[in-house]
């Protein structure tokens, strides 16, 4: 019977509607995908590009490979390296299962290296495209620097994409259309919403929001719900008289020095 917030796997959808600019949606995407190397639950995995938002792809390609990893130290590095090998390795083995199943793979950092750190568990950015959604690599959370990018013709079909993906974490809409935001956001079967925001995790006073299979539990982190999380309740129930109380006799204004 102990109170539990159980935060489980995610796989983060952005929504690229076709008036949304051009240079915000490859920008975004870039940082929201591979920074922090793709380890972290809010990170977008899944580029759904909604009509001649398509034609942004090679851009974007064009984007990632103008970045690559390294130490902490180095400037000009944008990301670093995968927490372990094992993480390296399993991220390694998603993006050639993808190759194997199908996708297309525009950019491939599988065999990235840096200067002077040969040992570092270094993954360069990797871009796949023509992805469908029996893929491992868009089914499961891969948690390094790769996007999946999968083409639609409709937000409709991009909102039965995002709502049939056991995961509900977080999902962004890129759109200078604001029926077109307000349609998705009510839609959407997701906790966190960004509208033009690649990355929506909420300010502490609002709660961490995911949904289905990305949270169990019955209160979120985070805001009020947080605060309830912690918070043992407390019901005083009491019923007084008029005639209990005692007839009042002016203060007593002596000392006691016993």
């Amino acid at each position: 019977m102990k109170r539990a917030q159980c935060f489980a796997g995610a796989k983060n959808h952005m929504v690229i509607m076709p008036d949304a600019n051009k240079e915000q949606v490859v920008s975004s995407l870039v940082g929201s995908s591979c920074g922090a190397a793709g380890q972290r639950c809010m990170a977008i995995s899944v580029a759904v590009f909604v009509g001649d938002s398509k034609a942004w792809i090679d851009e974007l390609a064009s984007q990632f490979a103008q970045i690559r990893p390294g130490a902490w130290n180095d400037p000009e590095a944008a990301y670093g390296p995968q927490i372990s090998p094992a993480a390296k390795q399993r991220v390694l083995k998603m993006i050639e299962q993808g190759k194997q199943e199908g996708a297309t793979c525009l950019l491939d950092g599988s065999d990235c290296t840096v200067e002077g750190l040969p040992d570092g568990n270094w993954v360069g950015p990797t871009l796949f495209t023509d992805v469908t959604a029996e893929m491992s690599i868009y089914r499961e959370e891969i948690f390094g620097p790769v996007l999946c990018c999968v083409c639609v013709d409709s937000l409709d079909e991009a909102l039965e994409l995002v709502n049939n993906s056991p995961y509900g974490n977080g999902t962004s809409i890129f759109t200078a259309n604001g029926a077109a935001a307000r349609k998705y956001q009510h839609e959407v079967e997701v906790g966190q919403v960004g509208i033009n925001v690649p990355i929506p995790v909420p300010l502490p006073f609002f709660s961490f929001t995911g949904w289905k299979g990305s949270f169990y539990g019955d209160q979120h982190a985070y805001g009020k719900q947080g605060v309830r999380f912690y918070t043992e309740t407390k019901t005083v129930t009491s019923r007084w008289f008029d005639s209990d109380i005692p007839a009042a006799e002016g203060p007593n204004m002596s000392i006691n020095l016993k």
